[in-house]
């Protein structure tokens, strides 16, 4: 695969709704800088990186960050103060009508969503028209590499094997007592003697605690396990390396020999809409007719939404993965936002319907992927709620 600057400009070549692409950051507040340029050091003064369909990249630097530039790909140019800052940005920009920026109108993609309003309004004072970069930035910057696609996957295998784990010692400790810290602890122990990191978790979650989507336990708010306990667990973990790419996955599970009736009857509606969504993306790639993030989205929450539980799913299906556990490509959304980007090839995310109810939660996530073939989910699917013997 071409490097992200390489990437950035077939898109340009190929797009008629743009006709470059103008990179604005101020001390790290847009990382799509960081995605196509590499590691610089702390820059603390503007930079402006332009990219166009053809021909090297341009990067506007302050004079005193020079020492700090050296991208071999770019082209880089020195101002020195705002009025020069500001006539050469002019000057550089001339040729140009429509530039892409990290812009979303009204604010409908909050990642997507990076320079400030001054800025946009210095580009527009020129005689420019800016545009959203949302697709032109997940095509040059989230697709995976064969390199993150291997490493996806050996931490997708992983961390199924820890979940299965981390299921099994809750019965196993249940008579002397463990609580939902430690099970948490242990998946932390586990993902280091795996080799693999990350920034934070796990979910650990019995009974209501199950109905934070984001609740962490700590060895003071950690409950103790007992039987006739439901129990979800959220983990996600990657290689630590530059080409790691995290997976990410949540099961369920009951402390018990047979699942509360109501229980199942949850899971199988959580898992239904799980597979109807991901079935609805398989059909719409194989068929070239592609799809948009809140489609997706619309498909799993009409399902649920129909069983009269619709006001207990309360977050997006599902979000991009890559080198964060939340990326910057297209999510599955049409609530929290409307993410109107489509699903490229190379582009990894997660499907997690869920279901809240006062006294339990249902998660069901996996990861999919889209390579040469179609569609792939790339870890294991849960099909039955786990029985926890103690």
């Amino acid at each position: 695969m071409a490097t992200p600057l390489r990437q950035a400009q077939e898109f340009l070549v190929a797009s008629d709704a743009m006709d470059a692409w103008l990179v604005y950051d101020y001390q790290g507040m847009n990382p799509a800088f960081a995605d196509l340029v590499g590691a610089t050091g702390f820059l603390t003064r503007p930079v402006f990186l332009l990219v166009p369909p053809a021909g090297r990249p341009v990067l506007l630097h302050a004079g005193v960050d020079g020492g700090r530039i050296d991208v071999p790909e770019v082209d880089a140019r020195r101002y020195v103060g705002l009025d020069d800052c500001h006539r050469q940005l002019r000057a550089l920009l001339r040729p140009y009508r429509r530039l892409a920026m990290e812009y979303s109108p009204m604010r409908r993609l909050p990642r997507a969503s990076r320079v400030d309003a001054g800025t946009v309004e210095l580009v527009r004072s020129f005689g420019i028209e800016v545009v959203s970069s949302a697709e032109l930035l997940q095509y040059a910057t989230q697709r995976w590499t064969a390199a993150g696609l291997a490493s996806h996957r050996r931490a997708a295998e992983a961390i199924h094997r820890i979940v299965i784990e981390a299921f099994g010692r809750i019965g196993e400790r249940l008579a002397s007592g463990v609580t939902e810290h430690d099970i948490a602890e242990f998946i932390r122990s586990r993902f280091g003697e795996e080799g693999l990191w990350t920034d934070h978790g796990p979910v650990v979650a019995a009974n209501g605690h199950a109905s934070e989507p984001h609740f962490e336990p700590s060895p003071e708010h950690g409950a103790r396990f007992e039987r006739g306990d439901w129990v979800l667990i959220d983990l996600w973990a990657r290689d630590p390396g530059p080409d790691g790419i995290f997976a990410d996955i949540t099961w369920v599970g009951y402390v018990g020999d047979k699942v509360p009736a109501a229980h199942q009857r949850i899971f199988d509606l959580v898992a239904g809409a799980r597979d109807i969504a991901a079935e609805f993306l398989r059909e719409r790639i194989a068929s070239g007719r592609n799809a948009q993030g809140w489609e997706v989205d619309k498909v799993a929450r009409d399902h649920i939404a129909r069983s009269g539980h619709g006001d207990r799913f309360f977050h997006r299906l599902g979000h991009s993965l890559g080198r964060q556990v939340h990326a910057g490509g297209v999510n599955l959304d049409s609530t929290e936002t409307h993410d109107e980007r489509t699903f490229l090839h190379g582009l990894g995310f997660t499907i997690e319907p869920g279901v809240y109810l006062p006294e339990f939660g249902v998660r069901s996530e996996i990861d999919l992927h889209i390579g040469p073939a179609g569609l792939e989910i790339t870890t294991p699917v849960q099909r039955e709620v786990v029985r926890i013997a103690g």
